[in-house]
């Protein structure tokens, strides 16, 4: 195989105009079709929750990583892994700009307020864009559960690239959710686009835990007064028409941004807040729901 890789590479640089080459090489497995499925699903942890949003733009990668500091609060070992392999946060969330070494053949996580974390983003220049196509990207992913050295994690939280793509499928069908949590924010367009989410979830048999509203108002810090920019209340009012637990409503405020951007999630920087607090709700309320699941084996549901 390394041999036809390597072949197929020189003759394919050879060619006028070609720029870079990049090869991959897959195998069909031989073992039974249900064998296969049910020893697929990749578990660094007992419990797996992803976060998501249907589009970008929405907070879900600073509700994710305050979420994951919650939880560690409430005793649990907990990492984070940011799959959005084309505009990975992590490294800024966390205040992180360092390459994780390499132990026994795999990745060791980087530590950062008591979190395990993993990023391709650890491996890349800030500015340096990932130009890769879907194969690499779901390889990337794959590697990212199975080749970093998680220890004995309670929860891993998965902050999921935006949009219902290939990355979101190989993650949701590969990987043993114990359920996604979907981020909104309350305005009409950002709810569509959450349904879209929801509804791949769904379809591939992972639990939707509920539904989170970001950016829910704003509370003007000369005034006092409340503004509902992005208006208020869809979140709530689509988690109850599909039968969906609401998780809460988060602020939008500048407390919430400032930390986040200089690395210093607020949970853990500013634990006594009421921003904190509203994250330690919710987390309480994943952790009761994903406490002692065990679900089969996705598959996806063709109409």
């Amino acid at each position: 195989a390394d041999e036809i890789k390597l072949l197929a590479k020189q003759a394919i640089e050879q060619l006028d105009d070609v720029l870079s080459v990049t090869i991959i090489l897959t195998a069909h497995n031989q073992q039974p079709a249900q064998a296969q499925k049910q020893g697929s699903l990749l578990k660094p942890a007992r419990h797996i929750v992803a976060v998501a949003s249907g589009k970008g733009g929405v907070g879900k990668s600073t509700t994710a990583i305050n979420l994951a500091l919650a939880l560690a609060a409430q005793e649990q070992r907990v990492g984070i892994l940011d799959a959005d392999v084309y505009g990975p946060s992590l490294p800024r969330l966390l205040g992180l700009n360092r390459k994780p070494a390499t132990e026994n053949k795999k990745l060791v996580p980087l530590i950062a307020w008591g979190l395990q974390a993993m990023s391709i983003g650890f491996l890349l220049e800030e500015d340096t864009p990932t130009i890769w196509r879907g194969p690499m990207v779901m390889s990337a992913l794959q590697q990212m559960l199975r080749d970093v050295a998680w220890d004995n994690l309670d929860v891993l939280i998965i902050d999921m690239p935006p949009g219902t793509g290939d990355a979101q499928l190989t993650l949701s069908q590969r990987t043993e959710l114990a359920g996604a949590v979907i981020v909104s924010t309350p305005q009409d367009l950002a709810l569509i686009d959450a349904r879209k989410g929801l509804n791949m979830f769904q379809r591939v048999n992972v639990p939707v835990l509920g539904i989170i509203e970001n950016m829910s108002h704003f509370i003007c810090p000369s005034c006092n007064e409340r503004f509902d920019i992005f208006g208020h209340g869809g979140a709530a009012a689509e988690a109850s028409r599909l039968g969906l637990p609401f998780l809460g409503e988060i602020p939008l405020d500048m407390a919430i941004r400032e930390t986040s951007d200089a690395g210093t999630p607020i949970v853990s920087a500013d634990p006594n807040s009421p921003y904190s607090a509203i994250y330690h709700q919710i987390a309480e309320k994943i952790l009761v729901q994903i406490l002692g699941q065990d679900r089969k084996a996705p598959s996806i549901v063709m109409e």
